[in-house]
């Protein structure tokens, strides 16, 4: 799976941050709902407009950045 296919920025929408494209929810938009104990059922049943390989793109993008060892202070 390549995330970029559903994943992308766009200055006009969310000022650049990224998201599921098609739509207006931010990769740290769906990443606080899984913060928070949302299942994956309860994403899609809640966000019709999502797909699972839409959910696992999110995560497909977090592993290439979390790859590029972008280390943040604890």
């Amino acid at each position: 799976m390549n995330w970029r296919d559903y994943i992308i920025t766009d200055e006009k929408i969310l000022r650049g941050k990224p998201i599921i494209k098609g739509t207006r929810l931010s990769v740290e938009f769906i990443l606080g709902l899984l913060s928070e104990g949302w299942t994956e059922e309860e994403i899609l049943e809640n966000y019709p407009q999502l797909s699972r390989e839409a959910l696992r793109a999110v995560f497909q993008y977090l592993k290439e950045y979390a790859s590029d060892e972008i280390l943040l202070p604890l």
